[in-house]
């Protein structure tokens, strides 16, 4: 019986090729975005581009309909956060804990929100705020946003959950620590990497999204719905090009940290830190 060469010689190099294209196949068109924020050309896109210039962040800065989408998008963002991180960690704890007759299915249907097409949340909402005669406004915009934000904390403190061992909680209260003594020493030290990552990632998703805003912010405008707006009907192309630059930093920055935080926790989840 012969035996072939170790599983993935003969792979190794077109996976990296292939790979490397799929990264410069995501990558490139925001590179080109950036590239285009320091153009010197007002009206079109030209390449190579005319000459570099940073004139179109003043530009930007200085408008005052792009500061009021910015704020509007901090403040919707950190509070959809907020939220997420409330009822996400409860859930996640209560699926964690307990052992009850439809507990996978309650999990699918926190889980369910991210998985389905945003336009089908955004009608779903929008039908249901409508019903119930509740206004359009920052709060619409916030619970639009809290569902699929609540996901993503669930599914980062559920899966540290599931790392972390039972007797720590059974042996802090066997030493006479009260609930929130256990919550704050055992808990909280296990989990604490995951409720991070899990708010960086809700922040980032709620800042840049668009397809649920559109159904339930009424008149107001986010950041991410004045780009659409802009881009339908453009005024300074290199002003809407800055905007998407800072949209992407403030995106990428908290899910590249997200990442390390979460990378190497499995070793220490069970162990308090």
């Amino acid at each position: 019986m012969s035996v072939g060469p170790p599983p993935g010689t003969r792979a190794g190099l077109p996976l990296k090729v292939a790979a490397a294209a799929g990264m410069l196949f995501l990558h490139i068109p925001l590179l080109i975005i950036i590239l285009y924020a320091f153009s010197t050309e007002e009206k079109s896109f030209k390449f190579p581009i005319p000459g570099f210039t940073t004139k179109w962040f003043g530009v930007a800065f200085a408008r005052q309909d792009i500061r009021d989408a910015l704020s509007l998008s901090l403040q919707v963002a950190a509070v959809s956060t907020a939220v997420a991180l409330v009822l996400g960690t409860l859930a996640a704890a209560a699926v964690w804990r307990s052992r009850f007759f439809g507990r996978e299915a309650i999990s699918l249907l926190v889980i369910l929100p991210i998985a389905l097409p945003g336009i089908i949340t955004g009608i779903a909402l929008r039908s249901a705020l409508s019903l119930m005669d509740i206004p359009f406004s920052f709060w619409t915009i916030v619970i639009g946003h809290a569902t699929f934000c609540i996901v993503v904390v669930y599914n980062n403190v559920l899966a540290r959950f599931r790392r972390t061992s039972r007797a720590l909680i059974e042996a802090s209260m066997d030493l006479g620590a009260d609930g929130f003594q256990t919550l704050r020493y055992v808990i909280l030290p296990n989990i604490a990497t995951a409720l991070l990552a899990g708010g960086m990632l809700a922040f980032a998703l709620s800042f840049d999204e668009v397809i649920v805003t559109t159904f339930t912010a009424g008149q107001q405008s986010t950041l991410p719905i004045w780009m659409l707006s802009e881009l339908v009907r453009p005024r300074e192309r290199p002003v809407t090009n800055v905007v998407a630059v800072f949209v992407i930093a403030a995106t990428f920055i908290p899910i590249v940290a997200a990442f390390y935080l979460t990378r190497d926790t499995q070793d220490v989840a069970g162990s308090v830190k």
